[in-house]
Protein backbone atom coordinates (compact mmCIF):
# COMPACT_ATOMS: atom_id res chain seq x y z
CA UNK A 1 0.00 0.00 0.00
CA UNK A 2 1.02 2.95 -1.05
CA UNK A 3 -0.21 6.69 0.74
CA UNK A 4 0.33 9.41 -1.00
CA UNK A 5 -0.38 13.10 0.82
CA UNK A 6 -0.17 16.58 -1.24
CA UNK A 7 0.56 20.17 0.19
CA UNK A 8 1.28 23.81 -0.85
CA UNK A 9 -1.78 24.62 -2.28
CA UNK A 10 -3.28 28.12 -1.64
CA UNK A 11 -4.30 31.01 -3.24
CA UNK A 12 -2.68 33.02 -5.35
CA UNK A 13 -2.99 36.10 -7.87
CA UNK A 14 -2.09 35.42 -11.75
CA UNK A 15 1.76 35.39 -12.56
CA UNK A 16 2.22 34.23 -9.09
CA UNK A 17 4.09 30.82 -8.17
CA UNK A 18 3.34 27.83 -5.70
CA UNK A 19 5.47 24.91 -5.31
CA UNK A 20 3.29 21.81 -4.65
CA UNK A 21 4.44 18.61 -2.71
CA UNK A 22 3.65 15.16 -2.60
CA UNK A 23 4.99 12.86 0.47
CA UNK A 24 4.97 8.99 -0.30
CA UNK A 25 5.15 5.98 2.36
CA UNK A 26 6.71 2.99 1.52
CA UNK A 27 10.74 2.46 1.41
CA UNK A 28 10.78 2.25 -2.54
CA UNK A 29 9.70 5.52 -4.03
CA UNK A 30 12.57 5.48 -6.34
CA UNK A 31 11.04 2.56 -8.00
CA UNK A 32 7.34 4.39 -8.65
CA UNK A 33 7.27 6.39 -11.88
CA UNK A 34 5.35 9.42 -10.54
CA UNK A 35 2.32 12.18 -11.33
CA UNK A 36 0.79 15.25 -11.39
CA UNK A 37 -3.04 15.63 -12.60
CA UNK A 38 -5.60 18.39 -11.67
CA UNK A 39 -9.62 18.37 -12.06
CA UNK A 40 -12.17 21.22 -11.71
CA UNK A 41 -16.04 20.37 -11.18
CA UNK A 42 -17.80 18.78 -13.48
CA UNK A 43 -14.67 17.78 -15.72
CA UNK A 44 -12.28 14.58 -16.45
CA UNK A 45 -9.08 14.62 -14.27
CA UNK A 46 -6.50 16.42 -16.46
CA UNK A 47 -2.76 15.16 -16.96
CA UNK A 48 -0.07 18.05 -15.58
CA UNK A 49 3.22 16.24 -15.46
CA UNK A 50 4.93 13.07 -14.72
CA UNK A 51 8.53 12.01 -14.45
CA UNK A 52 10.37 8.53 -14.22
CA UNK A 53 11.75 6.79 -11.48
CA UNK A 54 15.13 8.23 -11.35
CA UNK A 55 14.18 11.68 -12.35
CA UNK A 56 15.99 11.34 -15.67
CA UNK A 57 12.64 11.53 -17.99
CA UNK A 58 10.16 14.24 -17.48
CA UNK A 59 6.88 15.37 -19.32
CA UNK A 60 4.53 17.82 -19.66
CA UNK A 61 1.12 18.72 -20.83
CA UNK A 62 1.31 21.23 -23.56
CA UNK A 63 -0.82 23.59 -21.18
CA UNK A 64 1.91 23.90 -18.57
CA UNK A 65 5.09 23.20 -20.55
CA UNK A 66 7.27 25.57 -19.92
CA UNK A 67 5.82 27.13 -16.93
CA UNK A 68 5.45 23.80 -14.39
CA UNK A 69 8.49 21.86 -13.80
CA UNK A 70 8.27 18.44 -11.99
CA UNK A 71 11.02 16.72 -10.29
CA UNK A 72 11.52 14.44 -6.90
CA UNK A 73 14.29 13.87 -3.92
CA UNK A 74 13.78 10.16 -3.96
CA UNK A 75 15.89 10.13 -0.39
CA UNK A 76 12.97 12.13 0.93
CA UNK A 77 10.07 10.21 -0.99
CA UNK A 78 9.21 13.48 -2.04
CA UNK A 79 7.34 14.67 -5.36
CA UNK A 80 7.45 18.05 -6.34
CA UNK A 81 5.90 19.99 -8.71
CA UNK A 82 7.07 24.37 -9.31
CA UNK A 83 4.42 26.34 -10.99
CA UNK A 84 5.20 29.69 -12.46
CA UNK A 85 3.68 32.35 -14.46
CA UNK A 86 -0.09 30.95 -13.09
CA UNK A 87 -3.04 31.83 -15.28
CA UNK A 88 -6.36 31.99 -13.47
CA UNK A 89 -7.41 28.59 -15.74
CA UNK A 90 -4.75 26.47 -13.92
CA UNK A 91 -7.20 26.82 -10.99
CA UNK A 92 -8.05 23.17 -10.07
CA UNK A 93 -7.58 20.51 -7.10
CA UNK A 94 -4.29 18.85 -8.06
CA UNK A 95 -3.93 15.21 -7.14
CA UNK A 96 -0.29 13.20 -7.17
CA UNK A 97 -0.05 10.01 -8.60
CA UNK A 98 2.05 7.13 -8.60
CA UNK A 99 2.81 3.83 -10.15
CA UNK A 100 4.65 1.23 -8.28
CA UNK A 101 5.17 -1.10 -11.08
CA UNK A 102 6.56 0.69 -13.65
CA UNK A 103 6.91 -0.38 -17.21
CA UNK A 104 10.99 -0.93 -18.11
CA UNK A 105 10.37 2.07 -20.42
CA UNK A 106 9.54 5.44 -19.59
CA UNK A 107 6.67 6.21 -22.42
CA UNK A 108 5.15 9.92 -22.20
CA UNK A 109 1.74 8.91 -23.71
CA UNK A 110 1.54 6.24 -21.43
CA UNK A 111 2.01 7.88 -17.97
CA UNK A 112 0.03 11.36 -19.18
CA UNK A 113 -3.23 8.85 -18.66
CA UNK A 114 -5.22 8.37 -15.43
CA UNK A 115 -4.92 4.14 -16.22
CA UNK A 116 -1.22 3.63 -15.06
CA UNK A 117 -1.81 5.04 -11.07
CA UNK A 118 -2.33 2.87 -8.60
CA UNK A 119 -2.70 5.17 -5.85
CA UNK A 120 -3.39 8.77 -5.41
CA UNK A 121 -3.65 11.15 -3.09
CA UNK A 122 -6.42 13.24 -1.56
CA UNK A 123 -5.92 16.38 -3.43
CA UNK A 124 -4.88 20.08 -3.06
CA UNK A 125 -6.59 23.06 -4.31
CA UNK A 126 -4.95 25.68 -6.54
CA UNK A 127 -6.98 28.86 -6.78
CA UNK A 128 -5.55 31.74 -9.21
CA UNK A 129 -7.36 34.65 -9.29
CA UNK A 130 -7.14 37.05 -12.16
Amino acid sequence: QVQLVESGGGLVEAGGSLRLSCAASGRTFSTYVMGWFRQTPGKEREFVAAISTRGGSTSYADSVKGRFAISRDNAKSTLYLQMNSLKPEDTAVYYCAADPSPRTYYSSSYYSRVGPYDYWGQGTQVTVSS
